[in-house]
């Protein structure tokens, strides 16, 4: 397939980006189908408010993104926190009982 560069509006900042033959030949082999709605700018900006995930050089941890809920552990009634909104009938173990109860 033959690809030539493009140019593209930024989604965020409104300024015209090239999106160059040799991006779209990337895109391509990643499978990724739709083109870029960010200039570089952009994304890269977005990546640092967002953290880069997993992986190393990571931007923030886990717990720092995600909401926790208060909840009382099932098994001992210690007061815990979980990544999850807790449901009735469903039960909810502090760190220590869910490794204990997970290895059973």
């Amino acid at each position: 397939m033959s690809f030539s560069d493009k140019q593209l509006q930024c989604f965020d900042c409104g300024n015209t980006f090239t999106f160059t033959a040799g991006e779209q030949e990337f895109f391509a082999t990643k499978g990724f189908s739709n083109d870029p709605k960010r200039c570089p700018e952009c994304r890269s900006a977005r990546k640092g408010r967002q953290g880069s995930g997993a992986g190393t050089g990571g931007g923030g941890s886990r717990s720092s993104r995600r909401p926790m809920f208060q909840a009382v552990c099932s098994a001992c009634g210690t007061d815990t926190e979980v990544p999850f909104e807790p449901r009735e009938g469903r039960p909810v173990y502090c760190s220590s009982c869910y490794t204990s109860v997970k290895t059973r």
